[in-house]
């Protein structure tokens, strides 16, 4: 295969996350362990037998890497670009994307609202001021779902800690793939998300049918613990995605279907194709529903508790004036050719054309913004007065310190269930 062809658009959608979830669970007792008490605990806010605690957006810390052959210039997307890809998953995951006017009437009262944002990150892990992009040069012409790209030593760049950042790799793919990501429960040295430069974002190099974004709203979708929503069952109609208020079909729905698709005798609605964890055109998805919300929370109190606690990866120090004029310093943190930009304010997102926008959570007064892409990757989540009229330890900053105590409880105690499972740790193919 030629560079130019590598360079080609993908004409089907194609998802590599089961194909790493499959290798995982094949080569690791751990990971199969860890798997089974996330499910455990999936099933159990799908069941109500445990409901959601968190009540406030949760801002999640991005650090985007941007892994290109220098021979391709193309490969090194710019910043806009970037931006442009926050801004979407900001809107998406709130629920507040302006195409969700086209979902079917019968599941609308089933969208949902996640209540999860995004932001490129402020500080790096040394606590250096960053714009949250790492731009790597490789040698390779192309990567596949083989984890390579996650590792300077294999031609690709090192993640910033998982528990603290969601790691997102850009950069040229090979056999098809427009992405994948890995499910929580993984090994932390590769969690995270890989997205084909050409569909990833809206401008740049994103490219037709795949550059509105949804590749990586999809594959986030994945690393906040969602399946593929036919199941993966290659049209058996015998598995799902979990969820039960996703209608199970037989296989993934590509391009821009006419509504109703049926499929498994889910009639007279048919497939649920406009849901972002189908395989349709990035025109032709705009929601997430109820219960992969539902999951998603789960996932969230969870797995991957670390990102409900303030993350100082998102709080930048104010710089001085002086340093404000100066240039950066020889040798200072540069992460794409350029001095670490600031924090924007972010605007308050309109709703659609024909739809209200999204109540907000209590305690959030900012959300995603369309006036821009700079502004759409920076929302503010800010602290509850107390008593006093004062942030402090019985206002949000209390509050936050006891469901992170309660969280800590909770996920030691799935560590230690883990640990009684797996007994002697793991054994490849065990």
């Amino acid at each position: 295969m030629t560079e130019s062809d590598l360079s080609q658009p993908p004409t089907r959608d194609l998802c590599g996350t089961m194909l790493v979830h499959r290798r995982l669970l094949n080569e690791s007792t751990t990971y199969r362990s860890r798997r089974a008490v996330i499910e455990n605990r999936a099933l159990q806010y799908e069941r109500g037998r445990r409901s959601p605690a968190r009540t406030d957006v949760v801002t999640i810390p991005v650090v985007v890497h941007v892994v290109h052959n220098p021979a391709v210039p193309a490969q090194n997307i710019g910043d806009d670009q970037v931006h442009s890809q926050i801004a979407v998953l900001n809107r998406d995951f709130r629920a507040a994307n302006p195409d969700l006017d086209k979902v079917p009437e019968v599941w609308r009262p089933l969208v949902a609202d996640a209540r999860i944002e995004f932001r490129l990150a402020a500080l790096d892990p040394e606590g250096e001021p960053t714009d949250g992009i790492v731009r790597v040069p490789t040698g390779r012409t192309s990567f596949g779902f083989d984890d390579a790209v996650k590792s300077s030593a294999s031609g690709g760049s090192d993640p910033w800690p998982t528990d603290e950042y969601l790691n997102v790799w850009v950069c040229q793919l090979g056999g098809g793939l427009l992405g994948y990501a890995q499910f929580p429960g993984g090994p932390p040295q590769t969690d995270g998300v890989v997205i084909l430069h050409s569909a990833f974002g809206t401008t740049g190099t994103a490219a037709p049918p795949f550059d509105g974004g949804r590749t990586a709203t999809h594959e986030i979708g994945h690393w906040l613990d969602l399946y593929h929503i036919w199941g993966d069952d290659d049209g058996a109609c015998s598995s799902d995605d979990k969820v039960a208020d996703t209608p199970n079909q037989a296989d993934a729905n590509t391009g821009s279907p006419v509504f109703p698709h049926v499929s498994c005798g889910n009639g007279p609605h048919g497939d649920m194709f406009v849901n972002y964890m189908d395989y349709t055109d990035d025109a032709a998805m705009f929601m997430f529903t109820r219960g992969q919300s539902k999951r998603m929370d789960a996932c969230l109190e969870g797995a991957r508790a670390s990102f409900l606690v303030a993350s100082g990866a998102l709080t930048a120090p104010s710089p001085s004036l002086s340093a404000l004029s100066a240039p950066p310093a020889a040798g200072g943190p540069v992460r794409n050719g350029t001095a670490p930009g600031g924090i924007t304010q972010q605007a308050a997102m309109p709703g659609p054309a024909h739809w209200p926008a999204p109540a907000a959570a209590p305690g959030v007064t900012g959300t995603a913004g369309t006036a821009g892409a700079a502004a759409a990757d920076a929302a503010t989540v800010p602290a509850q007065p107390g008593p006093d009229g004062h942030a402090g330890p019985d206002g949000e900053v209390g509050r936050l310190l006891r469901d992170s105590e309660r969280l800590a409880a909770e996920v030691l105690k799935e560590i230690r269930t883990v640990i009684d499972m797996v007994g002697g740790g793991d054994r490849p193919g065990g």
